[in-house]
């Protein structure tokens, strides 16, 4: 049938007034004038195609040539009964290519309004399912679903290379007072780059943005997401999930290796390992080492390499420098199928200023405070996320339950905590704004904090959250329904400040701060504390650890065996970063691989042996971490032999069971050194800092080591032994 078309002066002004919006980009509601609308005795379809010569349109009839709306590259066709939904035939200008594709406009919004109000509550807890690119179906056709939150914007539109990335092709539907934009595009191909194109309703900047919940994006350094792949990822890893949700991770073993992706080990021309390369080498080397979990820097999607991953750009997405997302998946299946529990670094405390990014998302100052003195963080050059805007919550906490839930991750160590606590974090007076209650205490971030505990632990049964925080804030890692935070662990920056402070003594003034070894043990119970040994530790100039310790080098290798010693024999789980466990000589430097060369080398050979024998003992000895968390797991022997620089302690478990450890912090060896013990008994030495096989002198207690029947610092018996210089030894 012939498509009567009438004039647009002969109109009524609001169509007229859409139509200018719409040729402008500035139509807020696209739906109001393009698609399907009912007219009397018919239907009357309009489209818009910029490219393209003619359009027909699928009518019940058949296909129906469209008239073009003169001056415009509107078309438009008037009937009684259009296809649902209805197919364009297009013909390209210039080439006279005839495609067919459907109209976007012929399709119904899917989102629901319970999820649009959870959303807009902060209580949406798996808003990626909603927000994003998704590979759908809509009316039986497939297709991806738009969806974005952009609540200032006076138009939202999807652009890519499929519509020349031009704005006023696709723009999308607001839903309400949602502030959230939803587009279903038929015909996507999976791996489709895409932005958003926002428009300003205040001021009309356009602004071009990346996907806040895309779930791949290009490689760096461009920034377009990548419309997501639809096939199901097959999970091997059941028994692992199964026993992980009744693990009791209070009275375990806990030895975290922390690790950047990218500066582990690389390709000989440089070039990264991908994903399935890393766990090649990565998973047996874990497994020989000891070590029970694998912590990772940062691998949300970020822009810049020398960030480390804590400048992220994709809460949502594995970078892509590594490979995509079923590969990473598949890394994490097999750790877990190999017994070795997977950690992700995430960083809600803040965000990077990249304009494609999440930064005034909409033109204006959406997930970030729009006074700097709450929303900006002067240390770190970046944004501060609002917490107190429940959009903004129902974000993070749902990239949280992503990581957990689609990748099966193990836990979270939340950076920056104490930035996120304190309003006054690193400011001066006058540069930031107390709470409502006139006090410094971040009162929308706390908040966060326990909700996203409480949702952690409650739908992912033996994931751990472990917080690190540097202050005396109270009850961190305390349950929310208790007054705390609600984390799983705290990280002891007071324990690692204090020995590293008294590591790099020269050992004959050490006898004059024996109490920053002893200290600890005056709140080493009021939290559930990790040691940690980190990456901040051995970068920036601070020296890598072997480099911080004194005296020749013999000593700074002796000392460093003794550290590690310390370390693993103290109440609390385990941190180290990649390399500490060979002595690394240089600084971490992230754009270079560690220097395994150095295992060449009789004394870093050594100091690996004695880091796996240390973590194979620790994962074997109950009361090395069986009551990690308890005072009933420590006691001392002897802290008080400070003009010798020697303590010593014993480590329970709940059995009853015992070890005894005995350290010395200067290069003098030690012949018949009493020590009190807790049981009249014979004893054996099972570990020795100062093995030949370490690179040590070999000093030490061969053969059963009996008591002396002699009482000694309190203790009913003694035994005498050999201390050697610069170590520690393990009796059982």
């Amino acid at each position: 049938m012939s498509t009567k078309f009438l004039p647009i002066a002969s109109r009524d002004f609001a169509v007229g007034a859409a139509l200018s919006r719409l040729l402008a980009a500035r139509l807020h509601n696209p739906d109001s004038f393009l698609g399907i609308h009912a007219i009397p005795d018919g239907e009357r379809v309009r489209v818009f195609q910029p490219y393209v010569s003619r359009v027909w349109l699928q009518a019940t009839t058949g296909f129906e040539l469209m008239t073009r709306i003169p001056g415009t590259d509107v078309f438009e066709w008037i009937g009684k009964t259009v296809a649902r939904p209805y197919l364009l035939r297009l013909e390209q200008a210039g080439t006279g290519v005839i495609e067919e594709r459907y109209d976007p406009y012929a399709f119904p919004v899917q989102i629901s309004g319970h999820d649009l109000y959870l959303f807009n509550e902060g209580r949406l807890l798996q808003a990626y399912l909603m927000l994003g690119a998704h590979q759908t179906k809509n009316q039986g056709i497939a297709g991806t679903r738009f969806a974005v939150w952009a609540p200032n914007a006076e138009r939202v539109s999807v652009v890519g290379d499929f519509n020349r990335w031009d704005g006023r092709i696709n723009p999308m539907l607001m839903r309400g007072n949602s502030g959230v934009w939803e587009l279903f595009i038929p015909g996507l191909p999976t791996n489709t780059l895409y932005k958003y194109e926002i428009r300003n309703r205040a001021t009309g900047e356009i602004v071009l943005k990346t996907d806040p919940y895309a779930t791949c994006y290009e490689l760096r350094p461009s920034t377009a997401a990548l419309t997501p792949v639809t096939e199901q990822y097959q999970w091997q890893d059941r028994d692992w999930m199964t026993q992980r949700a009744q693990w009791d991770w209070l009275h375990a073993p806990v030895n975290i290796y922390e690790l950047h992706v990218g500066s582990w080990k690389r390709h000989p021309d440089g070039s990264f390992y991908s994903y399935q390369e890393l766990a090649d080498h990565l998973i047996p080397y874990l497994q020989d080492m000891g070590y029970s979990h694998v912590e990772l820097l940062p691998i949300s999607e970020h822009p810049l390499d020398e960030s480390w991953g804590y400048q992220a750009t994709g809460y949502f997405a594995p970078t892509s420098r590594y490979g995509n997302p079923a590969a990473f998946k598949c890394f994490v299946d097999r750790c877990h199928q190999a017994g070795i529990g997977v950690i992700l670094d995430w960083v809600p405390a803040h965000f990077p200023q990249d304009g494609f990014a999440l930064a005034r998302f909409d033109g204006t100052a959406l997930y970030e405070h729009a006074d700097p003195r709450l929303g900006y963080h002067q240390d770190w050059g970046t944004y501060i996320f609002n917490y107190g805007r429940n959009e903004v919550k129902s974000f993070l906490l749902s990239s949280a339950h992503y990581w957990l839930s689609v990748f099966h991750l193990d836990g979270l160590r939340v950076d920056a905590v104490a930035s996120m606590l304190y309003l006054d974090y690193s400011r001066k007076a006058g540069e930031w704004v107390p709470n409502c209650f006139g006090g410094r205490e971040n009162l929308e971030a706390i908040s966060f904090l326990r909700e996203l505990n409480a949702m952690v632990h409650e739908e992912f049964p033996g994931t751990l959250t472990i917080a690190e925080e540097s202050t005396s804030w109270p009850g961190v890692s305390r349950p929310v329904y208790l007054g705390g935070l609600g984390f799983s662990m705290k990280w002891n920056m007071g324990w690692m400040n204090d020995t590293l402070r008294y590591m790099q003594l020269d050992p004959i003034h050490r006898r004059y701060h024996h109490n920053e070894l002893t200290f600890h043990q005056l709140y080493a119970y009021t939290e559930n504390f990790a040691l940690p040994f980190s990456h901040d530790e051995v970068v920036h100039g601070k020296k890598s650890l072997l480099d911080k310790m004194p005296g020749d080098a013999w000593q700074m290798f002796a000392n460093l065996r003794l550290l590690f010693t310390y370390q693993i024999t103290c109440p609390g789980k385990k941190i180290n970063f990649m390399g500490n466990e060979f002595a690394q000589g240089r600084e971490w430097r992230v754009n270079h691989e560690l220097d395994w060369y150095l295992l060449e080398r009789d004394a870093h050979r050594g100091m690996q042996a004695l880091i796996r024998d240390l973590n194979h003992l620790y994962l074997n000895t109950p009361a090395l971490y069986e009551l990690d968390f308890f005072a009933e797991g420590f006691s001392w022997l002897d802290c008080h032999d400070s003009e010798q620089s020697v303590i010593s302690y014993q480590r329970r478990a709940s059995d009853g069971s015992f070890v005894v450890v005995i350290l010395n912090f200067t290069p003098v060896p030690r012949i018949n050194y009493r020590v009190g013990v807790p049981v009249s008994r014979n004893y054996q030495e099972v570990f020795n800092s100062d093995s030949t096989y370490y690179g040590g002198s070999n000093s030490g207690n061969a053969g059963v080591i009996t008591p002396t029947g002699q009482p000694w610092a309190g203790w009913s018996d003694s035994i005498n032994i050999t201390l050697p210089p610069l170590a520690g030894i393990i009796l059982i």
